[in-house]
């Protein structure tokens, strides 16, 4: 088969997810613990976070989840549910700001994205960041020219693990499903290239699953994206 496009989740497949996004999320929850460090504590590890091993579990909240699931699982624990909105708005200041100043970018990133682009396969982003997100968090590694789509959770095709994204992709670039690669760290981004019957399902380690996680679900498990051009 002839692979003709590739879908990149971002976060955890394009960029390092703990150099990235420990900074941001600890900066976030500090904030909206007002002082309290007990509760500060708690927004990073009843979603994911774990001190002991210094990540976050696969598939958590603040590994899959976007912008709105995390304000709204916040604001409860926060004590105002009724800010969601607020909450939310706050984040992504916050993610967009934070985020640019921390991202970390996967070994290779550029050199293997100029090389899958030379190879004549269109290329696009899939992310539960938004698209704004993208921009802010890829922008100073010299990468964006090198995609032909960008779509954030706000971008109107649906979110993880839905198919709308992957789908999107294919109408605007006019590829043949079967003919895509879907690549990410997460069991999420695996079952958005099944639910489109995406060609290849690609897991990478570079984010918060283990290989065990992607093994079950993923076509192939990979350490990071360098080895693409080898595979496919």
């Amino acid at each position: 088969m002839k692979y003709r496009g590739i879908v990149f989740d971002k976060d955890g497949t394009l960029l390092d997810f703990n150099r990235t996004w420990l900074p941001v999320y600890r900066y976030a929850a500090r904030e909206f613990a007002a002082g309290d460090a007990d509760l500060e504590d708690q927004l990073l590890t009843q979603h994911g976070y774990q001190p002991e091993r210094n990540r976050f579990v696969g598939g958590s909240l603040l590994a899959a989840g976007n912008n709105r699931q995390i304000a709204s699982a916040w604001a409860e624990q926060i004590d105002k549910p009724d800010q969601v909105d607020d909450i939310s708005t706050r984040l992504h200041e916050i993610f967009h700001h934070q985020g640019s100043l921390h991202a970390t970018p996967v070994k290779g990133l550029a050199s293997t994205l100029k090389q899958l682009r030379q190879s004549g396969r269109k290329l696009g982003v899939a992310t539960a960041d938004s698209h704004q997100g993208i921009l802010n968090t890829l922008q100073s590694f010299d990468v964006l020219n090198e995609f032909d789509y960008l779509a954030g959770y706000d971008s109107g095709h649906g979110v993880k693990p839905e198919a709308g994204m992957v789908l999107a992709f294919c109408e605007q670039l006019a590829l043949d499903v079967a003919a895509v690669v879907v690549v990410g760290d997460n069991r999420h981004d695996i079952e958005m290239g099944r639910n489109a019957n995406a060609g290849l399902c690609i897991g990478v380690l570079t984010g918060t699953s283990t290989r065990g996680d992607l093994e079950s679900i993923a076509d192939i498990v990979l350490e990071d994206i360098s080895e693409l051009p080898d595979v496919i």
